[in-house]
């Protein structure tokens, strides 16, 4: 099997060894997977490939798609702990504009769970605009919502750390990506940042495209959710190996980390809140707030106050609790249980079919549950 480098108790060789065949079989070019249990690091392994010729190292880092979305709502959360965020006022009560067309009664929780109506931006809209802050926050406070807020889920793909880090931006004054470092990552020794400094370009792996989506877009009606979601924009997988994607501010989008430092972070609310939230603040990412077809989706979802939950039909593999997780388009996922106080990061470099998640990242979930149920 293809070497494995790093740590792993030996209740978890069944974690280790789905890496290695997942290497040695090509399904995996490069990735990390890391384990905490009551904040004792169990496995924290990686292997092959950074990029060709480059081996993954224990310093990598990877932009990790909407993993990234766990750490821009909790970010958002420890705004909710310090009483400055009340997630069942309206968004306009910290950014009036945000009001505009039908959206004043749009709550923050609502932007945290999927269902405020605003999945994506209204055409005309280029990936372009997307890096500018000022330009597309001031297009999705200027629309109107895409159905009835509060009523359904519709992932909001590309835009919600444009959503949230604008609420955050404008109750605390920093922008999302300074308060993630300065609130998040520095006091957690956490090796993750909202896009990537270019000093540490030389050690971010390159993402590589997953094969096209298995989708007929000439029978998906144009003015659907999912189509406006999906092609409001949906970038071409490459643009995350370039500069300017790893400038901006994409807090739905570009965090750049590994599985070490997202279970780092995440770790905090399996404890019950850690060093970052009160197990009161740690209680609300548990309140429902849509549960069916997810309209962008297309599948049955649960979304809790900023991190999904369990469905049996899309994550059939634990028993039910308290447990919430988010997956990144190719496969990255982040899953945290608080009852047993885990968590379990996977983070690649290859990228699988599906927008979230992956069979692969399935396979080292079930391998580490296979050690602690």
């Amino acid at each position: 099997m293809t070497e494995v480098l790093g740590h792993c108790d030996g209740r978890f060789t069944a974690v280790r060894d789905v890496l290695a065949a997942s290497l040695a079989s090509g399904e995996e070019f490069g990735a990390s997977v890391c384990v905490d249990v009551g904040g004792d690091r169990v496995v924290d392994i990686w292997g092959g490939l950074s990029e060709p010729g480059k081996p993954w190292r224990e310093d990598t880092i990877v932009n990790v798609w909407s993993t990234t979305k766990t750490v821009t709502n909790l970010a958002a959360l420890i705004l909710v702990d310090r009483g400055r965020i009340d997630p069942f006022a309206p968004v306009a009560k910290y950014w009036p504009e945000f009001a505009a067309n039908g959206k004043e009664k749009v709550e923050v929780r609502h932007l945290l769970s999927h269902t405020s109506g605003v999945s994506g931006w209204a055409q005309p809209i280029t990936v372009d605009d997307v890096y500018d802050w000022d330009r597309s926050t001031s297009l999705l406070a200027a629309q109107e919502p895409w159905w009835e807020p509060g009523t359904a889920s519709g992932y909001h793909a590309l835009n919600q750390g444009h959503l949230v880090g604008e609420v955050i931006r404008r109750v605390d004054g920093r922008g999302l990506k300074e308060f993630i470092r300065e609130e998040i990552a520095e006091p957690l020794d956490a090796d993750f940042q909202i896009g990537c400094r270019p000093a540490d370009y030389g050690r971010v792996s390159p993402v590589i495209p997953p094969p096209p989506l298995d989708i007929d877009m000439s029978a998906v009606d144009p003015h659907s959710v999912a189509m406006r979601t999906l092609t409001g924009p949906l970038p071409d997988a490459n643009v995350a190996n370039t500069a300017v994607w790893r400038e901006a501010t994409i807090g739905a989008a570009n965090g750049h980390g590994n599985a070490r430092s997202v279970a780092q972070i995440q770790a905090n609310v399996a404890a019950g809140g850690g060093k970052l939230l009160s197990s009161e603040t740690v209680d609300l990412i548990f309140e429902e707030q849509a549960n069916g077809i997810d309209l962008v989706l297309g599948v049955p979802i649960r979304f809790g106050i900023g991190y999904g939950l369990p469905d049996p039909v899309t994550v059939p593999f634990f028993d039910a609790g308290k447990v919430c997780f988010w997956g990144g388009w190719g496969g990255s996922v982040i899953l945290i249980d608080v009852d047993r106080q885990l968590t379990i990061s996977y983070m690649m470099n290859k990228m699988a079919a599906g927008l979230v998640g992956s069979d692969r990242a399935f396979a080292y979930v079930a391998a580490a549950y296979g050690a602690v149920l």
